[in-house]
Formats: C-alpha cells, structure tokens, sequence
C-alpha cells in the first residue's frame, strides 16, 4: 500500500503550481521525496528554485494540503531541503 500511496500523493502534487513560473511542483523537480508509512503518514521532502524564494511556505503549505486530501494519507510532514540545490535541468520535458 505505502507504493501506492505514494503514487497517489505525487498525482496531486501535480496540481500545486509554482505561481511565478506555472508549472507544478513534480514537473520542476522540487519534490526530493515521497515516503508513506503503512499507517498512512506521510513525509515528503522538497526544495524551492532559490534558497530566499519568497513563496516557500506558500509551496510547503499547499504541497501539505494536497497531499492531506489523498484518500488513505492520516498526516503529512513537508521537509524543505536545499541539499542538493535545485538546478534548471530538474524540470521534467514538456
């Protein structure tokens, strides 16, 4: 189940959007890590384009959101990281 929930979380995070740039999180590459414990908790790790990015507790916030309205998930934890920094060719091809 914990794949599965993982899976389930990363398709709606597709829907939070970086409002500078509109495109998702998972398409930017800011999500490091989904993990889903059997219970149903949830820790996800993730990054901004820029260390000083004004819009970080906006992006940790509705990428907690999101995740927190998938059937199956009990709690969320959303872990900003800038090990490693976020790099341009983390963006998925269109």
């Amino acid at each position: 189940m914990s794949a599965h929930l993982e899976r389930l979380v990363e398709i709606a995070l597709r829907d939070v959007l970086d409002p500078e740039i509109g495109r998702s999180v998972v398409d930017l590459g800011l999500i490091y890590a989904i993990e889903a414990a059997p219970d149903g908790a949830v820790a996800i790790t993730m990054t901004t384009t820029t260390r000083g990015c004004p819009l970080a507790g906006f992006l940790k916030e509705a990428v907690a959101i999101a995740a927190g309205a998938v059937e199956g998930v009990t709690s969320v934890v959303v872990t900003l990281t800038y090990e490693p920094a976020w790099e341009p060719v983390m963006i998925a091809a269109e």
